[in-house]
């Protein structure tokens, strides 16, 4: 995806950017260094990678990051980077949810970008004071919902906007796991113990995990809003504090004079998914549907005509599709180069804003406003659920 990042042709200085957690063995950091760097648009220059100070400068040498600009405290990092001459421009927040608010408010408040994990955090009164944070802070707030990167979602979101479908009457979309089958949590497997934590993940278990991820790209792509819903959570292993598994009715708010439906199951205890993400939208003209075990695929259906394949820079493809392609089709692009069409759209913003631009209107990535939507699921679902599927509002 090559971006230049303003209203010129030349390439622009690269962004320095920071990272708040993401230290020794943990899987998102590297995701997210991956991403940033993929399109040569970012340079990690600092970062407060473990809040324990040895293991923050070892993660930091294995990083090769000058070790004055690896701190053990995110706050201390802010302060110090915002008054450096070089100091970053941007920072990835990457930690567990429960720290979202704290650090990305610091950075916020001292004009540095934000790029944010999901989902937003660990809690709706967080979220609404990150909110605020943000609407007054003249820094960018970007959240990594990075399926929303793929070029066949963009496709889809497109191909709706522009009425091929007619108007949405239904959407449906799930995504199952199966990791957290077994109670892997008392083991001290690093990754379950923390996201089935209510302090430190939220509310939501498999809602805030992978919930929320299913209902950003239906929303993403449908531009659909919901109005109520409709949830049945499920904690089926023993002892666990947080749902592994949900099943939830939606209705969404009319649009274009219909009144859509939708169904969203997530769930990390289905034996044999390792991460079935898929959506399937129809309208009164036809029908799309996309898996992201083939994400380079998105089957059309006019209504009354053979179903038709797709494909990534190939026949058919979008401008919104090719914006956000690399390479010639039939070569595949997946979940790496998906996250990094985040980081690179982000990079298009920060560099307007670097030179005094507007930013380009076909610049797309989730917004904080995306993730108050996140939370505002989750916490509609307990609430449903705890009445025993009822109806709510959000």
């Amino acid at each position: 995806m090559a971006i230049e990042g303003s209203s010129t042709e030349t390439r622009q200085k690269r962004i320095r950017l920071g990272m708040v957690g993401g230290g020794s063995g943990a899987f998102i950091g590297a995701v997210h260094r991956i991403a940033a760097r993929l399109d040569d648009h970012f340079e990690l220059v600092a970062g407060a990678l473990s809040a324990t100070p040895e293991k923050a400068q070892a993660s930091g040498r294995e990083l090769g990051l000058d070790p004055s600009r690896v701190y053990s405290d995110f706050k201390q990092m802010a302060i110090r980077e915002a008054k450096l001459k070089d100091g970053i421009e941007a920072v990835a927040i990457v930690t567990p949810n429960h720290v979202h608010y704290a650090a990305a408010k610091e950075f916020l408040k001292r004009g540095i970008h934000v790029i944010c994990d999901k989902p937003l955090t660990s809690t709706l009164s967080d979220a609404k004071r990150l909110k605020q944070a943000s609407d007054e802070s003249d820094a960018l707030f970007v959240l990594t919902h990075n399926y929303t990167g793929y070029p066949m979602v963009r496709q889809a979101r497109e191909m709706i906007a522009n009425g091929d479908l007619g108007p949405v009457r239904l959407v449906q979309m799930e995504y199952p796991q199966d990791w957290l089958t077994e109670n892997i949590e008392q083991s001290g497997q690093k990754q379950a113990a923390w996201r089935t934590d209510p302090a430190r993940s939220g509310a939501g278990g498999s809602t805030g995990d992978i919930g929320t991820h299913a209902y950003n790209l239906a929303c993403f792509v449908s531009g659909l809003e919901l109005d109520e819903l409709a949830a049945d959570l499920d904690s089926f292993v023993p002892g666990r504090q947080l749902d592994d598994n949900a099943h939830v009715m939606l209705r969404f708010k009319e649009k274009d004079g219909a009144r859509a439906k939708g169904m969203l199951w997530c769930s990390q205890v289905a034996p044999g998914n390792e991460n079935g993400l898929m959506l399937r939208v129809y309208g009164t003209k036809g029908g799309l549907e996309w898996t992201q075990k083939d994400p380079n695929y998105l089957w059309y259906t006019p209504f009354g005509e053979p179903k038709r394949l797709l494909t990534r820079a190939g026949a058919g493809a979008s401008p919104a599709a090719a914006r956000a392609s690399r390479i010639p089709s039939g070569h595949p692009e997946g979940y790496l180069e998906a996250f990094a069409n985040i980081y690179s759209e982000a990079a298009r913003a920060i560099y307007a804003k670097r030179n005094g631009d507007k930013v380009d209107p076909a610049v797309t990535y989730p917004t904080i406003d995306d993730g108050m939507k996140g939370m505002i699921f989750v916490d509609a679902c307990v609430r449903s659920s705890k009445r025993n599927g009822a109806w709510v509002k959000v």
